[in-house]
This record gives C-alpha cells, sequence and structure tokens, in this order.
C-alpha cells in the first residue's frame, strides 16, 4: 500500500497513470482538460497530439493489442467525446485493452447551462466494458485502477472515465493502488480428458488458430503442439503469424467463410479444434446442424453460442496451459488421413501464386501482395486499412510472426489503417512498418501524415487506388447490380504528402512497385507511394473463378 498523496486530482490522475505504467495518451484536450493536460506536461507520460480523436482512440487500441496493456487516449467533452465512438467499438469488438478518458463541464456548479453537454457515460456503456464518471478526487486512485483492470482482463477491450472539470482541479488526499496481475484460471482436467479422447478418435483433425492467440502471445507454445501431433493448421484474418506461415504443416487463412479452396479442407475435416476464435470475427467458417464435423472450442472464455457455430467441447482456461496438457496427452494416430488436406493445399498455393509476377498496369492485387512480401523483413510489420485488399493480403501474404500483419476483421472500420501504424511505429522504432491503405479509407483520416512528420516516425504509407469504395464495388456487382454511387475523385497523392512535409511517389508501371517500396523502407521519414489498381479480379477470381472450381472440385 502506498502513502497518502496531498494534491489537486488532476496530478493523481497522473501518478496513478504512471503507477499503471502507462508511456503514451493519445488526443485532443480541450478547456475541461485543461488541469489534467498541465499534470501531463510534468510527468513521464508522453501526451501525442492527433488531428482526430477518432485517430487517438485508434493508436491507444493498436498500443493495447500490441502489448496487452490498456492504451490510453483523451478528448473534451461533446463532439471530442463523440468522436471517439468508433475508437470505442474498434476496441471492443477487436478485443484491445484501452482506456478513454474524457472531459465534462463542472458538475456541482455549471454557468455554461447544457452548452455541449451529452451524456457520454451512457453513450460509452454499450460499447466499452465499464464507464462512468469520476466525482470525487479521493476516487481516482482506485477507480484508474480499476479501469485498468477491466480493460485487461480476458476478453480484453475499452473502459471509459469522464473526468468532470471542477473534480479535476479539488484537492484530494488518497493512496495509489499496487498493481496486481491476476492469473489466469486454468482448465478442468475432465475438459482436457474429454478433448484428447475427441482428438484421438477423429481421422482428420484440423487446428483453427483465431485471434485470442495472437492477443496473448503464445506462438512457441502452439508452434510445439503442432509439431509434436502433427496436426495441420489453418487460421482467421486476425490469427494471422501467431505460427510461421512457412510451416509446412500450414494450410492458409479463412480469408472468406465459405467456398474458397480453404473450405474444401474444412469441410473435409471430422474434428476442428478451435484455438482462440470466437464469432466476433468474421466467421472463417459456417457449422450447420446437420454437419458431423465436431468442434473442440479452446478459449479463455466460454463459447458465444450462433447459428453458426455451437461448439460440441469447450475447454476454457488458460490457453497456453490448456496446450501443454494436450501437447502431453495426445498422441499421433496412424488413423490420421490427411491426404485430401495436402492436395487441397497444393492448389490454393497454385492458385496463390498465379499472376504474382503480372506485368499489367494499373497492378494486380496478387502482383502488390506479392511484391510488399518481398520487400517487407520478417519482423516488419504490415497494418492494413479496412478495403478490397484485406481479402488478398489475409489469403495471400504469409505472416512469419505474431502480430506482423494487423488487419481489423472484427468491427472492420475504415480510417484506422495509418492511426495503427503510427502507434505500431511508436512501439518499434527498430522494425520496418508498412500501412497499407485504400484511398477512400486513407481520406478519412489522411490528416494524421502531419502527426506523422511533427512525431519524426519513419514509415511507409501504400495508397491503393481505384477511385471507389472497391469493396462495395465487388460486392456490388457480385449481386448483379447496376454500378452506381460508389466511385469518386481524389487529389494529387503525391503533392498531398508533399504538402505536409512527406514525400510522396507514384507508379507508373508494375515493375517499379518493388524497388521503390524496398528503397523507401530503408530511409528515414514518411513516405507515401501511390498505387493504382486492377480489381477486375475481384469478381473474376473471388467469385467467378472460385464458384467454377471449387464446384468442379465438389462433384468429383
Amino acid at each position: 500500500m502506498f502513502l497518502y498523496i496531498f494534491m489537486d486530482a488532476s496530478h493523481l490522475f497522473v501518478k496513478a497513470l504512471e503507477n499503471e505504467g502507462v508511456e503514451y495518451i493519445f488526443g485532443i484536450p480541450g478547456e475541461e482538460n485543461l488541469p489534467l493536460l498541465e499534470a501531463i506536461r510534468t510527468s513521464s507520460i508522453r501526451f501525442i497530439l492527433t488531428r482526430h480523436e477518432q485517430v487517438a482512440g485508434f493508436m491507444a487500441a493498436t498500443y493495447g493489442r500490441l502489448t496487452g496493456r490498456a492504451g490510453v487516449c483523451l478528448s473534451t467533452l461533446g463532439p471530442g467525446a463523440t468522436n471517439l465512438v468508433t475508437s470505442a467499438a474498434y476496441g471492443l469488438l477487436g478485443g484491445m485493452p484501452m482506456v478513454i478518458i474524457t472531459g465534462q463541464k463542472p458538475i456541482k456548479e455549471n454557468k455554461q447551462g447544457h452548452f455541449q453537454v451529452v451524456n457520454v457515460v451512457e453513450l460509452m456503456r454499450p460499447i466499452t466494458k465499464y464507464a462512468t464518471q469520476i466525482v470525487s478526487g479521493n476516487k481516482v486512485p482506485d477507480m484508474v485502477r480499476e479501469a485498468f483492470r477491466v480493460a485487461q482482463e480476458e476478453r480484453p477491450g475499452p473502459v471509459h472515465l469522464e473526468f468532470p472539470e471542477d473534480i479535476s482541479m479539488e484537492q484530494a488526499d488518497a493512496s495509489l493502488l499496487a498493481v496486481t496481475r491476476p492469473r489466469r484460471p486454468i482448465a478442468g482436467e475432465q475438459a482436457i480428458a474429454q478433448a484428447v479422447e475427441m482428438i484421438a478418435k477423429s481421422q482428420k483433425p484440423l487446428i483453427l488458430v483465431g485471434a485470442a492467440a495472437n492477443r496473448q502471445h503464445i506462438s512457441t507454445t502452439l508452434d510445439a503442439f503442432i509439431n509434436a501431433t502433427g496436426i495441420p493448421f489453418f487460421n482467421t484474418q486476425m490469427g494471422k503469424g501467431v505460427v510461421d506461415e512457412r510451416h509446412p504443416l500450414f494450410l492458409g487463412t479463412a480469408a472468406l467463410s465459405s467456398g474458397d479452396y480453404l473450405h474444401q479442407i474444412i469441410d473435409d475435416a471430422d474434428l476442428i479444434i478451435n484455438i482462440g476464435h470466437d464469432v466476433v470475427e468474421k466467421p472463417p467458417f459456417l457449422m450447420r446442424n446437420a454437419d458431423k464435423r465436431r468442434v473442440i472450442h479452446i478459449n479463455f472464455l466460454s463459447a458465444q453460442v450462433d447459428s453458426i457455430y455451437f461448439p460440441q467441447l469447450e475447454v476454457i482456461g488458460d490457453i497456453r496451459n490448456i496446450l501443454l496438457c494436450l501437447q502431453r496427452a495426445v498422441k499421433r494416430q496412424d488413423s490420421w488421413n490427411f491426404e485430401n488436406f495436402n492436395r487441397n493445399k497444393d492448389e490454393l498455393e497454385r492458385h496463390i501464386q498465379e499472376k504474382q509476377d503480372d506485368k499489367g498496369f494499373p497492378l494486380l492485387p496478387q502482383r502488390i501482395v506479392s511484391d510488399v512480401r518481398k520487400a517487407m523483413p520478417a519482423d516488419g510489420i504490415v497494418v492494413l486499412d479496412n478495403g478490397m485488399y484485406k481479402i488478398w493480403f489475409a489469403r495471400n501474404y504469409k505472416a512469419y510472426k505474431e502480430n506482423t500483419l494487423l488487419l481489423d476483421n472484427a468491427l472492420g472500420t475504415m480510417g484506422a489503417g495509418l492511426s495503427s501504424a503510427m502507434a505500431a511505429k511508436l512501439l518499434h522504432l527498430e522494425k520496418k512498418v508498412l500501412a497499407v491503405v485504400g484511398d477512400g479509407g486513407f481520406m478519412m483520416n489522411s490528416q494524421e501524415l502531419e502527426t506523422a512528420v511533427r512525431l519524426g516516425l519513419s514509415l511507409v504509407v501504400l495508397v491503393i487506388n481505384d477511385g471507389a469504395y472497391g469493396m462495395i464495388k465487388w460486392k456490388q456487382r457480385a449481386m448483379n447490380l447496376k454500378s452506381f454511387g460508389l466511385d469518386y475523385g481524389n487529389p494529387d497523392f503525391v503533392k498531398y504528402a508533399e504538402s505536409y512535409g512527406a514525400h510522396g511517389y507514384r507508379i507508373e508501371s508494375a515493375e517499379e512497385l518493388l524497388p521503390l517500396l524496398t528503397d523507401c523502407l530503408q530511409k528515414e521519414g514518411i513516405y507515401l507511394i501511390d498505387v493504382p489498381v486492377d480489381y477486375s479480379e475481384n469478381y473474376t477470381v473471388l467469385v467467378k473463378e472460385l464458384k467454377e472450381k471449387v464446384n468442379l472440385e465438389n462433384e468429383r
């Protein structure tokens, strides 16, 4: 227990944040936050001023995603706080721990009426794990401790603290609380035994790696389990990189929910050992009542049952401990037959490698993904915004290490790519970081180029340019609808980047991308590369071709 501290509530608040190990606060303050901002100024915490509150929230969530410790963002009341709504939803669905701090007018004596006053606590409550208003300076230490505890425990996510202006200035005498890290419970022996029995009796077991496996850094343990059992694996989009995707037992990524080459393998399996996936992420496969295939759910929390996901066995507890128990008990079975898995894997690999060296212009997405993989080192971090290219990267880009391909397959919001890349670079100054953004998503928060330049970061921004909301156009065509309402104009991205003090380039041929990208990754500063894309492959490959080839395979 700490000694009592006598100071104003704002300085006590910052002391409580330091006590939690907070390194950064991202945000845009208002007049209601000025006492808190002054306390931050004299603290060990670095304040990162952004150009939009939404970006501050995305950066805080990404900090939480990469560290497991809650990132912190700050806004004023009213419109500043409402701008954090999307960020809160991003953290909630993505399982990213973050603490959202918003200001408010004085609550004891307010002389400004209801100007800018919104009930932010009630607004935040449905999209956070915990939302409350601080009504006494003496309550600051325990409320901050509780906020971080809730944000970081499984399933992690956002919490919200509203800090009114008058409370922030009142004198407080309270002690900070010791930070403790509770141990996660282990699974019951009976559940482990049932899982071992189901795996032993299966003929074609298959491992699925989901987002929660990426969250808790279990790569070494999971890799050992796969090597010991010899069971092939695939992953969800947010499970990419937990195990090196060059592994001989890696089968692919479920970028679609059904009808892809990988689903030939999934449908052939009689048991899926589901490690760390839940229904918040877009489903990697669809369960049906008539399925003979069974599913074991291994996660920190029980399954959220849905019409497309209702596992027959749940093994709940610390995932790493569960895998260690299974590794000791599961023996390779002579009856396991992976022949069809391997045949379909070879077909998928041939398909993915098609058109990787296509020389057409604008560039095909297959060529873009291939060149990015060639340019990025094994530990380089690629951060995706949301757009059509996300599916191509999920299917075609092999991640070699955990959290080296960051994408959002939960909320699926646009505008988070550049923001998340900046947070990743702040945390990993020694690594190469590349933001891959569509022209639509980029323009939602493109003003943050100024933030990146001001912070002195070194990263590359690849703008995939088709002058439209490409993913929706793909869906529109797949539904046999007329093209309508989705095309727009863009600025000159080269001049736009240069106006912020960044460097801008435009690709004029397919052969230019790889050498330019490789060169930019080696330099200091912010580099934007405008890459015109030919998205005709969206329909040709992901609708027409898959339907024809997968249906033909089903008929054999």
